[in-house]
């Protein structure tokens, strides 16, 4: 075991410039290469890959990666190659020669590392090839995709339990960023792993601010976040629907922000052009539904925005970890209201499936809410439904920490609420949705009142006492906490069997108070500023000002480099590489070695290049203010807007 130990760590500091593990990496790396299977629960950022990188490199043979991400393969292969390791993939994309070279170099031990599509490994084929090589580890990325109940479910994945049974000596590895412990349980079961020891690192992304706001005119306060806080930084907005997301990119567009869309209704060569646009510009925004996003390797991520509520809470903190790859401050920020609630309960009602998917889909979306109207830490909240112990005291960096909401006894208005709903279906037989119901109570004469008599109804005007933008926070968290259901085409609501608790004051109802203005931007935290001059905020929060100038000019280096050579710019170094370069200020190729993430094909590839740019600059002293000190880090026209119109359910 030592000396595997021994080869690992050297593997890791010679092809990729670090000098130890990270948490359980090291744990699971040498598990994998004494030969055990393992399953790998580790967040999106964590450092999944090093875990069957670095047995593919120690072990004999050649590592076969499992991945469902056709369009990001050549990336990946790419950016291993940048490290000096022999990476390769099969797969569609490729005419017939390109795969003949790839086979061939597999079958002659030439690679260290083949990529491979799920789909693939149906074919009998690709499975004679296999067996034709030496393979020394499988590795099964994205594994929940194993999960039936998981939202990016894939058949194929089904069918991956045949790797054990015709290559019972390989070891296998299944790794996921996102797993519950029954999606856990479920992926060991279904790829037929009894035998594997289970690695689950922490799911927290300390690095990530979550906030949640109050929808009101979503891209309005979307463009308000991006604009005060977020500017120049590239990231991703999820939309529920097509129609949304190509909106919100022209809309973001028309205003200045560039972005383009990402959905499934775009042709492939679209789709791959604004995905490799994404990965190879700074600064780009792709505005997708969740089609968009699994396996992207694009560190430099500084924020996630959600103007849909997700389905579950596991798709939502998948989602929001494609921010902060790289460890440096990033949001997660989401608008949402009370449409959302409705428009995901009706899509749970009017869905395909049977009576159980609906209820485990109920039970996603319940969770999905209670993290939405908590009181407490949210980061806290993602911990529990993950298994984990959050820490009593909060996080600091979420905003129900940055600012506690306030809390109120809204027992008698929940009363109201469900009495009106009473009074419809029992005087009149009718049901109707979330804002007849709020005119109702406001006292409102609206045509569609006046057209069914409601002002004739006891309970006409009784809710004066709050305003519409609160009765509808009434509704919503009425909604969150299953005493009111939907129903039908429409959205109308209904009671649920604890709303009579209520109605006979059995039962308290706490609610949030819902805040008198929407906060569009934080007030704390770090990088808040929206100083609007573009800065790297968030890539640069550990650097004093006076270093500012050299980074830009890595980074300048770096673009220049990665264009010649047609990769993502993180494949040539990280924004968190070259922050270190500039601290440290190395004046020699033997010096910038010892920099976290110079492995020795970096080293040899660019390290003249990286000196000779801080060459150019006249060295630390001046930078740092000119006193011979070491650099000192520090703490980390909207034409024709119009607000989306809620839908009238009723």
């Amino acid at each position: 075991m030592t000396v595997m130990r021994g080869e690992a760590l050297a593997a890791l500091h010679r092809v990729f410039g670090y000098e130890a593990f990270r948490g359980e990496q090291e744990a699971v790396i040498e598990h994998v290469i004494a030969g055990g299977d393992a399953v790998v629960l580790m967040p999106t950022g964590g450092g999944k890959s090093l875990c069957y990188q670095i047995p593919a490199l120690v072990r004999p043979g050649t590592g076969v990666v499992v991945s469902p991400l056709i369009a990001l393969m050549q990336d990946q292969v790419d950016a291993l190659r940048a490290l000096g390791v022999r990476a390769g993939f099969v797969n569609s994309t490729q005419d017939f020669d390109e795969r003949r070279v790839v086979e061939a170099e597999f079958l002659a031990g030439e690679l260290d590392l083949l990529y491979l599509a799920p789909e693939r490994l149906r074919l009998e084929g690709t499975l004679d090839l296999l067996s034709r090589g030496k393979i020394s580890v499988f590795a099964i990325d994205e594994a929940h995709c194993v999960s039936q109940w998981g939202h990016d479910f894939r058949p194929d994945y089904l069918a991956l339990s045949l790797l054990g049974e015709r290559w019972p000596e390989v070891p296998r590895i299944a790794l996921t960023a996102t797993a519950t412990h029954a999606t856990h349980r479920e992926i060991t079961e279904r790829l037929h792993m009894p035998q594997a020891r289970h690695f689950v690192a922490s799911f927290d992304r300390p690095n990530i601010q979550y906030r949640i706001v109050p929808k009101a005119d979503p891209k309005k306060q979307l463009l308000a976040f991006l604009r005060e806080e977020h500017a120049g930084d590239a990231g991703i907005v999820y939309c529920l629907s097509r129609n949304s997301v190509e909106k919100t990119a022209e809309f973001l567009t028309r205003n200045g922000i560039e972005a383009v869309p990402y959905h499934a209704g775009l042709d492939a060569g679209t789709r791959a052009a604004h995905q490799a646009r994404f990965l190879r510009e700074d600064g780009l925004v792709v505005v997708a539904t969740i089609a968009f996003g699994m396996g992207i390797d694009k560190p430099d991520v500084r924020f996630v925005a959600h103007l849909d509520l997700p389905k579950s809470v596991e798709g939502y903190y998948q989602e929001t970890g494609r921010a902060g790859r790289d460890g440096l401050p990033s949001t997660a920020w989401m608008a949402y209201g009370l449409g959302d609630v409705i428009q995901q309960r009706k899509l749970i009602q009017s869905g395909e499936g049977d009576e159980s998917f609906r209820r485990r889909a109920h039970q996603h979306l319940d969770a999905m809410l209670a993290l939405c109207e908590t009181v407490r830490c949210r980061r806290g909240q993602l911990l529990a439904y993950f298994g984990q112990d959050p820490d009593p005291a909060g996080c600091g960096n979420c905003d129900t920490c940055l600012t506690p909401p306030e809390t109120w006894d809204g027992t008698v208005a929940a009363q109201k609420v469900l009495s009106t709903v009473v009074r419809l279906q029992r005087e009149r037989g009718q049901k109707f949705g979330a804002v007849q119901i709020v005119d109702i109570l406001l006292g409102r004469r609206t045509a569609k009142v006046i057209q069914f008599d409601h002002d004739q109804l006891s309970v006409f005007g009784i809710g004066e006492e709050l305003t519409e933008v609160e009765w509808r926070g009434v509704v919503r968290q009425l909604l969150a906490q299953g005493l009111l259901a939907v129903e039908g085409e429409y959205g109308t609501l209904v009671l649920t069997e604890a709303s009579g608790a209520v109605l006979r004051r059995e039962r308290e109802v706490p609610l949030r108070k819902e805040p008198k203005k929407p906060v569009t931007s934080r007030s704390g935290g770090s990088g808040a500023s929206g100083s609007g001059r573009g800065e790297r905020k968030a890539a640069v929060a550990e650097l004093p000002e006076a270093l500012l100038p050299a980074f830009e000019a890595l980074r300048a280096w770096r673009a220049e480099q990665a264009r010649e050579q047609g990769v993502p710019a993180y494949v040539i170094f990280h924004d968190a590489t070259l922050r270190e370069i500039v601290t440290v200020w190395p004046t020699s190729v033997a010096e910038l070695g010892g920099i976290s993430g110079v492995g020795e094909k970096k080293l040899a590839t660019y390290g003249e290049g990286v000196v000779a740019v801080l060459g150019s600059l006249g060295g630390p002293s001046g930078a740092a203010g000119g006193d011979g000190a070491e650099p000192d880090p520090g703490p980390e026209e909207e034409p024709g807007f119009e607000p989306e119109p809620e839908p009238d359910w009723a």
